[in-house]
């Protein structure tokens, strides 16, 4: 929608990865480098943890976009909670294998059969585990159990695991000792700083055909930082519903205003969406007429503002695929047009009355 208004040939925030607009932080960078090192030694395990949205699957797909298609076969799955057998069939059918029986024992030896034929070939195949910290630890020690596939000492299957943060207590469990063996090199992933959340947001705005200088003034950065905290999932959100209320209001510089702005619109509809209703169809949450403007009032106590900033974040990630929410902001960008041509008329209906 409002592409054209900022001469842009694309939207530059989308919550898909795309590997073709990879931004490579400092971190980033060392996470890709340490996954195509693993890729080069074809042998061991990478693990790379990180918090929500800080561009784990970003650069799992900016490494397979990479690969050379002749000499590895790359895939990735996305893991719930699977059993042993489970992840076994997952890998198969990922693999596009189909054994007649589909048990554990027929797609293991489907699995292995498909690998030996990739070693004849002189090619070799690539699983990465994205969501990792979703299996439980058998699962896990099934996919060490795959490594020993091999043929004169060498692997004939490697694997990537990402997940977020409570991957890595996961592979400090005492039994995962065989595990941690094989793991090559490791990597945490961050949020950006605020240095680097500036540099982000200039790198999308340019991929996607910004070429008209500074948008956002220095302070709107600082503004951007401190709702985001530098996740770049969040960051795309953000920046995403920041451009589309430019477009309404004609901002063609963005400062920290409009950024407060933005902000408080998210706030009243995810403060609307958030608050529970009593038996009277009241809402529980009320302002604190104490002398702490900073505290809401809930049925259970007090919640400080801090808290309740965190939670309308965590339910923005959440409401950005729901139907509901798409319905809310398309009213919502009608009625600001509906306002915006109104006011646009009468100046017009003003200028002609005047003559």
């Amino acid at each position: 929608m409002y592409e054209s208004f900022f001469g842009l040939t694309e939207k530059p925030f989308q919550l898909t990865p795309d590997p073709n607009v990879f931004f490579a932080s400092k971190l980033h960078k060392r996470a890709l480098s340490y996954l195509q090192y693993g890729l080069s030694q074809a042998e061991g395990f990478i693990v790379i943890a990180g918090d929500i949205g800080t561009g784990k699957t970003t650069i799992a797909n900016h490494l397979i976009a990479q690969v050379p298609k002749d000499e590895v076969i790359a895939k990735q799955i996305v893991t719930p909670k699977l059993s042993p057998d489970d992840l076994v069939k997952m890998v198969a059918a990922v693999f596009n294998l189909q054994p007649e029986n589909d048990t554990k024992v027929a797609n293991l030896n489907a699995i292995e059969l498909f690998l030996k034929r990739l070693h004849a070939q002189q090619r070799k195949a690539l699983l990465i585990v994205d969501e990792a910290q979703n299996l439980p630890l058998e699962s896990i020690e099934e996919l060490r159990m795959l490594s020993n596939f091999q043929i004169n000492g060498q692997p004939l299957i490697q694997s990537f695991l990402l997940g977020q943060n409570e991957l890595k207590d996961i592979i400090q469990a005492p039994n995962m000792e065989q595990f941690r063996q094989r793991i090559i090199a490791s990597c945490h992933l961050s949020s950006l700083s605020e240095d680097e959340l500036a540099e982000y947001i200039e790198y999308r705005l340019k991929h996607a055909g910004w070429d008209q200088g500074e948008l956002f003034t220095n302070d709107a950065y600082s503004a951007i930082y401190q709702f985001t905290q530098g996740i770049p999932r969040k960051i795309n959100t953000f920046v995403d519903r920041v451009l589309l209320f430019a477009f309404l209001e004609d901002i063609k510089h963005i400062d920290a205003e409009a950024i407060a702005a933005v902000r408080k619109e998210m706030g009243e509809e995810m403060a609307h969406q958030a608050a529970p209703l009593t038996n009277d169809g009241m809402s529980n949450i009320s302002s604190n007429n104490g002398s702490d403007d900073n505290v809401l009032t809930l049925n259970t106590g007090q919640l400080p503002d801090q808290r309740y900033k965190e939670m309308l974040l965590e339910m923005v990630e959440i409401l950005d695929n729901s139907v509901e929410h798409k319905i809310k902001l398309s009213q919502y960008v009608d009625k600001l047009l509906e306002q915006k041509y109104k006011t646009s008329y009468s100046e017009i209906d003003s200028d002609v009355n005047s003559k």
